[in-house]
């Protein structure tokens, strides 16, 4: 499955399409500040299960340790990755 960067007006996402059909996502905002507010993961129920969320957040971070950036995971899920993958801790913004 290919995840695929997308620039949106005030930030990114990268995505998952089967059959021109979204099934997964990861969407930030662009803070201008070198910040990436990191809020939303979605995964379709027939790709549970399967890593695909964890991937998502890997290639967000990645993105934002290429780039420069911080991360405030305004998502659950991205918060929980960045506590968990001690690789990325250092990613994440405090205020």
């Amino acid at each position: 499955m290919e995840i695929t960067f997308r620039k949106t007006t005030d930030g990114g996402a990268f995505v998952i399409e089967r059959d021109s059909a979204l099934v997964a996502e990861i969407t930030w905002l662009d803070t201008q500040s070198g910040t990436l507010i990191a809020g939303h993961t979605f995964v379709d129920d027939s790709l549970r299960g399967q890593g695909i969320a964890r991937q998502l957040a890997v290639k967000l971070a990645d993105y934002a340790r290429e780039n420069g950036f911080k991360i405030r995971p305004d998502c659950s899920y991205v918060r929980a990755f960045l506590e968990r993958e001690t690789t990325y801790s250092d990613l994440i913004y405090h205020e």
